[in-house]
């Protein structure tokens, strides 16, 4: 298992960003958390299989929402097993 730490930059801070995210996230049994960050970016932690993560942010890059993203900055580890499901927060 391997988890992803992740930073969206350009215009993603609309709930459609993160709605997104975790509609795919559950879709493909990918668990974590997303939400907006006050420097105008979106921050997404998400756990999967390595494969399964990368559909995943195949299907961000390439889905309703690739026009408004201008940069992604992602970062692999080992997963901590934490989660239980993928939610979007609020803090």
């Amino acid at each position: 298992m391997k988890r992803i730490h992740a930073f969206y930059s350009g215009r993603v801070q609309g709930v459609g960003f993160r709605i997104t995210a975790e509609e795919t996230a559950r879709s493909l049994g990918v668990v974590g958390w997303v939400k907006n960050l006050r420097d105008g970016r979106v921050e997404l932690v998400a756990e999967a299989d390595e494969a399964t993560l990368e559909r995943f942010l195949d299907a961000i890059r390439t889905g309703p929402m690739k026009n408004f993203i201008t940069q992604v900055e992602i970062s692999w580890s080992s997963a901590t097993d934490t989660f239980e499901e993928f939610e979007i927060r609020y803090y």
